[in-house]
């Protein structure tokens, strides 16, 4: 026996016990459901059809649960008009469980399955079974609560130390010999020659060796120093200096 009944827009081909998911009906799971809207009825005496439905005819469900269907995407676009929605949708829906196909004003004799009852949250039993605490006085839990730890002192950072000067290295000025500016000066510091006397006293390998070393393109003879320094120690004026000093 199967019967055709029509709800929410749409029409269904029904058996007993058949589980079918329709348009959100009101109710809660374990509700009893009956559709009035039947349109057609076929069992052992032949098939019925109503004009638009049958008199005296209703299709007993049982609501089994109240859910939604799968999400869709709608996507609406306007050429030329810079215009594009897309829009979610996931429509309401009710599982209904078919009982009885009854004719002739026939009343249901199946009964819908007792309620469930909603499950209890764990956190929700743990706070029901909790007890409750009962507030201390404020001087008991003063005295509970243990002195506070004295803060050791703040440890100072070491002074930063001075960076220790160097040693004034006594000599002479080199300086008044022409061709030797300050930078050659240092440079001849850092080689050990801060005296007029070993300049006066250098030898040919030495003076190359100076060269080599200041990178000088043979500054030493070009620039006369041995002479100058000669002529310094004898106490004579030093020369003009030149433009190019190093």
């Amino acid at each position: 026996m199967y019967a055709v009944i029509k709800t929410g827009g749409k029409q269904y081909r029904v058996t007993p016990d058949d589980v079918l998911e329709i348009e959100r009906l009101p109710g809660e799971p374990g509700d009893m459901i009956e559709f009035s809207q039947v349109l057609l009825v076929a069992g052992d005496g032949g098939i019925e059809v109503g004009t638009p439905v049958i008199s005296g005819a209703i299709v007993a469900a049982e609501l089994v649960e109240q859910t939604r269907g799968d999400k869709i995407k709608v996507f609406k676009k306007k050429r030329r008009k810079h215009y594009r929605r897309t829009l979610g949708h996931r429509q309401d829906l009710s599982q209904i469980r078919i009982l009885e196909i009854l004719t002739g004003g026939a009343k249901p004799t199946k009964q819908a399955a007792a309620k469930k009852k909603a499950p209890v949250k764990a956190e929700q039993k743990a706070k029901a079974e909790k007890p409750t605490k009962v507030e201390e006085p404020a001087a008991s839990k003063a005295a509970a609560q243990p002195a506070p730890k004295p803060k050791a002192p703040a440890k100072k950072a070491p002074a930063k130390r001075a960076p220790a000067k160097k040693a004034a290295v006594k000599g002479d000025d080199l300086t008044q010999i022409s061709g030797i500016g300050p930078v050659l000066a240092e440079k001849l510091e850092g080689l050990g020659i801060t005296k007029l006397k070993q300049i006066a006293g250098l030898s040919a390998k030495k003076a190359a060796e100076i060269d080599e070393k200041l990178n000088s393109k043979g500054i030493v003879e070009r620039e006369e120093w041995i002479e100058q320094a000669k002529e310094l120690i004898a106490g004579k004026p030093p020369r003009a200096k030149s433009d190019k000093q190093d």
